[in-house]
């Protein structure tokens, strides 16, 4: 047990000092370096600080991952599909930010639509007969209503290919 505290503890140190790092790395006036022939500032920036959030992304992951493993059974089952699909919808979440594109809204929009079916999914293998295949039947259409609201999104800006 006391194991399990201090890895979830550590998860969560490592998650705070990564933003707290990545806060202080970024200076708040830019320098003039006298060694930059042009290349564009910044760069390098973006790039540890996207690297810091995907290592927030992980930590946050590992945390709630953790937390599954005091459960039993389909619970632990449902908030590790949570974990998984919280970790997915952050990833695409990121790269939105990073590259803000029609692409990238939609990944978006997909990740969270999978995330929410797969713990429908999972929640539903609680139940018997036919609750549980009116669960699976239920779970499937809020599915196939969120894509065909991403593909109707999709048509009625133009981006389709």
């Amino acid at each position: 047990m006391n194991f399990k505290l201090y890895g979830i503890t550590a998860a969560m140190m490592f998650a705070f000092a990564g933003a707290a790092q990545a806060q202080s790395t970024t200076p708040s006036t830019p320098r003039a370096d006298p060694t930059d022939r042009g290349a564009p500032r910044g760069a390098a920036t973006d790039r540890k600080l996207k690297n810091a959030d995907e290592e927030r992304i992980e930590a946050g992951y590992k945390a709630d991952k953790a937390k599954c493993d005091t459960m039993k059974g389909n619970a632990k089952e449902v908030c590790e599909k949570e974990a998984k699909g919280k970790e997915k919808v952050a990833k695409a979440e990121l790269d939105a930010r990073a590259n803000p594109s029609e692409r990238n809204l939609r990944k978006v929009e997909e990740a969270k639509a999978e995330a929410k079916y797969a713990v429908a999914k999972e929640r539903c293998d609680d139940l018997k007969g036919k609750e549980q295949s009116a669960c699976e039947k239920e779970a499937k259409a809020d599915h196939e209503r969120a894509k065909a609201t991403m593909a109707k999104g999709t048509a009625s800006t133009g981006a389709s290919r």
